[in-house]
């Protein structure tokens, strides 16, 4: 038996309920992983509410680092007491143990630990795709980059500034702005500004961003797309204020003929290549020292639901663990 997170119906952080679940022996390609640490994301709240519905009854938590504790038959990448971390669906990380496929598992070296593991697979995976997919930056580029304190943003600054481009990030108090330059935003701009897009064009010299990377939604879009350049790119990555409303097409013409692409990572990581490859990407960044991850705080298992109204409520900073 493993102690597990079950949600039975969507709604709030009350929803998410510890319960006593059994686990079965891995079966072909498939590995026994005792979770050491769990990362909490933005995507588990809207799974857990049905923003991104799932089949009910359903476990919760797409990123998790641990130890393999069994193998099944014809899995040989992986040996009992090996090192792992993952994020890809199913869901169910919010776990003690679970039974999970081995070709969606990364080994993890020497230099990246199991806490620092379950707070960048997802967050850095994500920025890596933000920054070498969605938008593949230059040296000398400028972006505009939303929730610039957050999990993903510090990593996608930090990350950023490595390659030599310009970030100006967007934040909601003065502290995250502190915290935003501190991890390579050259320049911030409050959330609630009201002239919020001419300052960013201030920033830019009047040309706008490269990029937008915008994770909130419905209440930034259209300032976002004002904020870019002639041909710059729109990527909406995140619903943190509802999901976006539709648009007209001559919406992008009309603003210098735009891009605009809605990512999801796991497009990018379909394969156990793609996997490990984008993540032998991320490992060497950390690795350089040219990016680090900040966990800005923790939760045991069994106190989700308070970890999952901090999240929400905007009271974190950079990345959350859950710790069976």
């Amino acid at each position: 038996m493993s102690r597990a997170v079950v949600i039975e119906s969507f709604g709030g952080p009350e929803v998410l309920q510890l319960s006593e679940v059994p686990v079965s022996e891995p079966n072909m390609g498939e590995v026994l992983v005792e979770h050491t640490a769990i990362g909490l994301n933005f995507i588990d709240t809207y799974q857990r509410s049905g923003l991104y519905p799932l089949e009910l009854p359903s476990g919760l938590g797409l990123e998790a680092a641990g130890v393999v504790r069994a193998v099944g038959p014809e899995v040989v990448d992986f040996a009992v007491g090996e090192r792992v971390a993952y994020t890809s669906p199913p869901p169910g990380a919010y776990a003690e143990q679970r039974v999970y496929p081995a070709g969606k598992l990364v080994a993890l070296p020497a230099s990246v630990s199991d806490d620092t593991a379950a707070a960048a697979m997802l967050k850095g995976l994500t920025a890596w795709y933000l920054l070498h997919r969605s938008y593949r930056v230059q040296a000398g580029d400028t972006v505009l980059l939303y929730a610039a304190a957050g999990g993903v943003g510090s990593i996608v600054a930090q990350w950023a500034r490595h390659l030599g481009v310009r970030v100006i990030g967007v934040v909601s108090t003065e502290v995250k702005a502190d915290k935003a330059i501190t991890n390579g935003c050259e320049a911030v701009v409050m959330a609630d500004a009201p002239d919020f897009v001419s300052q960013v064009r201030k920033l830019t010299n009047g040309e706008g961003v490269a990029a937008a990377y915008d994770s909130v939604g419905k209440l930034t879009f259209m300032q976002s797309l004002d904020c870019l350049r002639r041909h710059g790119t729109m990527v909406s990555f995140g619903n943190a204020s509802g999901p976006v409303d539709p648009i007209s097409p001559l919406d992008l013409g009309q603003r210098g003929s735009l891009f605009l692409t809605r990512p999801a990572l796991f497009d990018f990581i379909t394969t156990p290549t793609e996997l490990r490859s984008a993540a032998s990407e991320l490992f060497a960044v950390l690795g350089s020292g040219a990016v680090t991850i900040e966990i800005g705080q923790t939760w045991p298992l069994a106190e989700v639901a308070e970890a999952h109204r901090a999240l929400e409520s905007r009271a974190t900073t950079a990345s959350t663990l859950l710790l069976p």
